[in-house]
Formats: structure tokens, sequence, C-alpha cells
């Protein structure tokens, strides 16, 4: 009997083997009834049975055991990232979940092979299909679990994001009520900036981590453009990134009209990040130059820097989430995230205004960051 045939005639038996072993799988199997257990184990057979029977040339089987053949068996892949999906819900480790695909295969050849009087060379084709049809199975099931794990791991993000903000507005108020009504001395007036400061670096932090995880979960980045002089808000940024840095030399220059309608409060995060990322990566006393220049339904922003220049192999990666420089030290003043978050955001930001960000970095010319921004831009 052919592999294809033998698999419809002994589905069940087959199943009840993976109900078994899935039951095995503790402690997550603790808590599941025997649908839970058996899943979308039939469902998962029948497909790759029909899958075994579908007519494949010698460059389709090259191509479907390198991943890039056609999609050739809808069903076998939406089974199996179902099951991935259910397994990851119910408590099964990424392990855990590839040991029941590892039995299965395993279960399925030692029915099969006991059951042959005389093996045949059309027997050695079934096996090799049938672990094709196992591995596209696997993969279809290992992509669904990994998507849940990273949305799960995204929605934590979110929560915890959005729960550090009543904390850090509490420390906040807190200072903000000793500045008012206590009297402080020198030393304590130190004190309570420095916690200003801390709290305020630590609410750019969460409000990256939030714009992050957003941005994960398939939400564009929301905008209310509003009528704004860039410039002014430029010097707001410069500021307030400077604050209680005495080595710090900043200097801005405006060329033509540079108002128009974006989102200040977007454009205040973009801003910061920017001057943050010049400032921690400049050369010690070095100066951080912000160009500014109106030309037609476009203005253009130039932040530049020296100091060591960013590796060519990083720049491909350097909008990337979550990827930080060798180089980076958190410890430097005018870091504005430690969590690898900023050149991410500056990219949502100016994605979200339609706009457009580049970077050249040598070491002779330095570090220069390149915005364009449309003048007027529509919310969304």
């Amino acid at each position: 009997m052919r592999l294809s045939e033998f698999i419809v005639h002994n589905v069940d038996r087959i199943v009840d083997e993976w109900e078994q072993f899935a039951e095995t799988i503790t402690p997550a199997a603790e808590s599941m009834n025997s649908l839970a257990l058996r899943d979308h184990a039939k469902e998962i057979l029948l497909a790759a049975s029909r899958d075994m029977n579908t007519a494949q040339t010698a460059s389709e089987q090259q191509a479907k055991a390198e991943g890039e053949g056609p999609e050739t068996s809808p069903a076998l892949d939406e089974a199996a990232a179902s099951h991935g999906e259910l397994r990851h819900t119910v408590g099964f480790d990424l392990v855990q979940m590839t040991s029941e695909f590892r039995h299965l295969r395993a279960c399925v050849i030692r029915l099969w092979v006991a059951s042959i009087d005389t093996p045949a060379l059309s027997h050695m084709q079934d096996m090799i299909r049938f672990n094709e049809a196992i591995d596209q199975a696997l993969a279809e099931s290992t992509a669904a679990y990994a998507e849940q794990v990273s949305r799960s791991r995204d929605i934590f993000l979110a929560i915890l994001g959005h729960d550090l903000r009543a904390p850090l507005q509490a420390v906040s108020m807190s200072t903000e009520m000793l500045e008012r009504k206590a009297r402080l001395d020198a030393d304590a007036q130190t004190y309570v900036r420095a916690i200003k400061t801390g709290a305020r670096h630590m609410g750019a932090m969460v409000n990256d981590l939030l714009e992050f995880v957003r941005s994960r979960l398939g939400s564009s980045l929301p905008i209310e453009p509003k009528a704004m002089d860039l410039a002014l808000a430029c010097q707001v940024a410069l500021d307030e990134a400077c604050a209680g840095q005495p080595d710090c030399a900043p200097t801005l220059h405006v060329e033509g009209d540079v108002q128009g309608h974006w989102d200040p409060r977007r454009l205040g995060q973009m801003l910061q990040n920017l001057i943050g990322n010049a400032l921690q990566h400049g050369a010690r006393r070095g100066k951080v130059t912000l160009t500014l220049s109106g030309d037609g339904d476009e203005v253009t922003l130039r932040v530049h820097n020296l100091g060591q220049p960013i590796a060519e192999d990083a720049i491909a990666t350097l909008f990337d989430p979550l990827v930080r420089s060798p180089s980076e030290d958190i410890s430097q003043p005018g870091t504005s995230t430690s969590l690898g978050l900023g050149l991410f955001i500056i990219k949502e930001v100016v994605d979200a205004h339609q706009g457009r960000i580049d970077v050249i970095s040598t070491e002779a010319e330095g570090t220069t960051f390149t915005v364009v921004l449309p003048r007027n831009v529509k919310a969304v």
C-alpha cells in the first residue's frame, strides 16, 4: 500500500498515538481534553496525503525543498499554522510543539514500514514526499508559533509602558511640589533637579517603547498636524537637550521659510532623538549643528556632528528597532533612550509625515542626518 493511501486508512490510529504522546507534554497537557490534544493532527495528516498525490517535477521538488516553490497545499499550511497558534495559546513551548511533529513522522513511518511485505522504489519516493509535507507543516507551525510569541511580547511591553506612566507622573509632580512648597538648600535642589532629569529621560524611554509596540502591532503612527515654526521647535529641543550640559555647544542655522503643518509633539520627539544621538556620539566638546532650509513645498533639516563615523555595514540596519551601536555608551550625556529605539522612532515620525531621511557618515566630514518633510502634511 502506498504511503498516502496508508495514512488515509489509518488516520484515526495515528491520531490516537499523537494524542497519547501530546498527553505526556506537561504541564500544558494536564489541563487539556482529548479534542485539544488532538488539535489539527487529522487535518495535517489528510492534507499531507493529498499533497503527496500531487504531481511534482524534479525542479518543483528542489524548489519546495528550498522553501521557494509555489503554494501547492494551502490546506496543509492553514492546518499547521492554526496548530502552531493554538499550541502557543495553551502553553506549549516551541521545543514541545516541534517534538509532536518528530513523533508524528516516526509514528507514521514505523506503522507503514511494518505493513510493507516487499519494499519497492516507489516506497522511497513516498517517504521523500511525506518528509517534505511534514517539514512544510513544521515550518508553518513554527512560523505561526513565533508570530504569536512576538505578539505576546509586544502586548506585554505595551502594558508595561502604559503602566509605567502613572508612577513616572507621580515622581514628576512630587518634584514640582517640592520645588514650590518646600524650602530646599542648594544640595537638595541639586537632588531634585537630578530626579526631574531622570524622570524626563525615563518618560522619553517609555514613549519610545510605546511607539515601537504600536508599530509592531500593526498600527501606523498617528499624527495631528498643526501650523508650526520648525525653527522654534528646533531651538526648544536644543535648549532641553543641552540643559545641565556645560560642554554642549549647538548651533542653529535657518534659511528661508521653515513654517508648515506638522505634528508638534511628534516632531519634538524626533528632534530630541536626533539631537540626543548627535550629542551622544559626537566628539567630546564638539559642536552639534542644525541647519534648516525651506524651499518650495519642502523643508529640510540637517543634524551634523563630528566624531567616530558610523560603520558602513551598520548603516543598513541603523533605523531597525532594538539595534544599538557597539560603541554606544548609555552613561554619556544626551542619551535619550537605552533601548535602541531612538533612530527607529525618528524613522517612524518621518514616515508618518510622508517625508524621507538619509544619513552620511565619514571620518573626515562627520555624520549628517538629513530629514526632508513636505511643508503641509495631512492627518493620518
